[in-house]
């Protein structure tokens, strides 16, 4: 009878349920891991920091549908992973974080660098267990990998560093099953659903990350009922292109279509779509959602009728019940505030004056050379909005931002573990300076590795969204400044192509050659500080804020800031 070793055994589970790649670094009580995977078809990443393993195994999970693992050592090892991966368990990301753990003995008596990972991870988990035994060894992890593909989010497994080196002999064969059932509302609910709809006159339809692989079924209902399709930003991918009905986004970072096709509606259909902002939502319409969750019904906004499904399958399933429409009047009018929505953000885009150059511009010249089938990550704040405003979807770009967590510092991270997961595939990463430089050291990772990634720096000197908000309430922005290193010079030394852009006229050459290399490049792009991110509807509060801001900043001696400011963006 042969044995094997519980690390050996729940990486061979791990590999069975279909993990490619392993992120982390190595550390004492991991040993019997990274052993077991060194001798296994599974390939360790070598990050310089756990949080960027988290980030990056988030990422090409998400991306590529398939279980992705990361592992750490004891104590601090596996705590620095937690950022990274609670931002990719609120991305519903298939997730394995094996946390190594000190020996069982010394457990409970504050041994060095003993932790209590369930308290820690049991907030951003959709599995936390520990492995006590050789005995559960395959069936926890099992169960581990089962939880992260089937709820779709983080599964933790801890394994004390003793339980790792005990050995088994051959043990029942848990496996891990990948079920796709069709799961949408019933007969009566689809006919209830139908007779709302039906009952409309200005019927628009606002799609959320649900529509995944839904596009055909809902322009086709978009075509029967005449309506505008608004979507969050989650949804950027799979409703924005091909689409006669789109009128783009809503909420802070959308457009003016987006929202006034909302607040305009009486009859509203929320397609997989989770959107937080309630303020964003019409007050009187009626609203109908379908959600894949059940706890998601109604739970941003009162709903008339709320009902479970997979948006594909209830669409499909609710379009012979819907009426042919005629009147366009309200698809018309939501069509033509897009056009002249995306007309306004066109002109934000190439407009340069004095050589300064607009992060508009940057983003449009990047859509314009990227590859039919790029992948994009971006920062949280200001180099998000670019890349949703300004890099056009095509049903084979994809996009991956953090929207749901909000945190910096996620896009160089996610684009190593995109292009990890679609190595042939090219992939930018839309980094600000604030977020790049949190987590630079793992531009290293991108060379010893050999990841091509491509990451643009837009570099604005601040922590631009932060200094933003402050003066949308009214406030002097402070703390906001970033004394920068050339950060392409920084990028050359570690093994980066790299080179740094100042005037607007030699950035679009620059963005050419920074595509074309084969290995990894940065371009350090200095861009306007002032450039405000303009939202779909001003309101009466950030508008009195903004003139409060510019009050206060005359009065503390920096009319020139303020000059700046309304020059850069009239």
């Amino acid at each position: 009878m042969s044995h094997k070793m519980v690390a050996e055994v729940v990486v061979e589970t791990l590999q069975s349920a279909g993990v490619r790649h392993c992120w982390g670094v190595p550390g004492d009580t991991l040993n019997y891991v990274t052993d077991a995977i060194r001798r296994s078809k599974i390939e360790w990443v070598h990050v310089r920091h756990e949080e960027v393993a988290g980030f990056a195994a988030g990422a090409e999970a998400l991306l590529s549908g398939n279980l992705t693992a990361c592992a750490g050592s004891c104590g601090p090892g596996s705590l620095h992973f937690i950022n990274g991966l609670f931002e990719s368990h609120r991305n519903r990301a298939p997730v394995v974080l094996i946390a190594s753990q000190v020996i069982n003995d010394e457990r409970g008596f504050d041994f060095p660098q003993e932790v209590d990972f369930t308290s820690v991870y049991q907030t951003c988990s959709v599995f936390c267990s520990e492995i006590r035994s050789p005995e559960q060894a395959r069936r926890k992890t099992a169960m581990a990998a089962q939880a992260a593909l089937s709820k779709r989010g983080l599964a933790v497994l801890i394994l004390p560093v003793d339980v790792s080196k005990l050995e088994i002999s051959d043990d029942p064969a848990f496996a891990v099953h990948r079920a796709t059932p069709v799961l949408r509302p019933s007969d009566a609910e689809l006919d209830r659903i139908a007779q709302i709809l039906n009952a409309g006159t200005k019927i628009a339809i606002y799609g959320g990350s649900g529509c995944d692989g839904a596009h055909d079924e809902i322009i086709a209902l978009a075509g029967r009922l005449k309506a505008p399709i608004a979507h969050t930003s989650r949804a950027k991918d799979f409703i924005e292109y091909d689409n006669p009905f789109n009128v783009g986004m809503t909420g802070v970072i959308g457009m003016a279509s987006g929202y006034g096709t909302l607040i305009g509606c009486d009859t509203l259909l929320l397609l997989g779509c989770d959107f937080a902002w309630r303020q964003f939502y019409p007050e009187k319409a009626r609203i109908v959602q379908v959600d894949i969750e059940p706890t998601h019904l109604g739970r941003r906004h009162p709903v008339e009728l709320g009902v479970v499904g997979d948006v594909k399958a209830t669409v499909a399933a609710l379009l012979p019940r819907i009426s042919e429409r005629a009147d366009r009047r309200f698809l018309d009018d939501c069509l033509a505030q897009h056009k002249r929505a995306v007309e306004t953000l066109g002109e934000r885009a190439t407009i340069n004056r004095g050589g300064r150059i607009h992060p508009q511009y940057l983003a449009s010249l990047i859509d314009q050379h990227a590859d039919a089938n790029a992948i994009f990550t971006a920062d949280g704040g200001s180099p998000m909005v670019w890349l949703l405003r300004h890099v056009k979807a095509n049903g084979a770009r994809r996009t991956l931002l953090s929207l749901t967590h909000g945190t910096m510092a996620n896009a160089m991270p996610q684009a190593l573990g995109a292009k990890k997961a679609f190595p042939g595939r090219q992939v930018i990463s839309f980094s600000g300076d604030g977020g790049l430089s949190m987590l630079m050291g793992d531009l290293l990772t991108a060379v010893q590795e050999r990841i091509p990634i491509k990451v643009a720096v837009f570099n604005n000197g601040s922590l631009g969204f932060v200094e933003l908000e402050m003066k949308a309430e009214g406030l002097l922005d402070a703390y906001t400044n970033l004394e920068n290193p050339d950060f392409a010079r920084v990028a050359e030394a570690i093994g980066f192509h790299a080179r740094r852009v100042e005037r607007a006229e030699d950035l679009d050459g620059a963005v050419r050659d920074w595509l074309a290399q084969t290995g990894p490049a940065l371009l350090d792009v200095v861009t306007s500080r002032m450039e405000l991110v303009m939202p779909p509807h001003i309101e009466a509060g950030p508008l009195f804020g903004m003139a409060l801001y510019s009050a206060k900043a005359v009065l503390a001696g920096r009319a020139g800031d303020v000059w700046e400011l309304v020059t850069e963006n009239l």
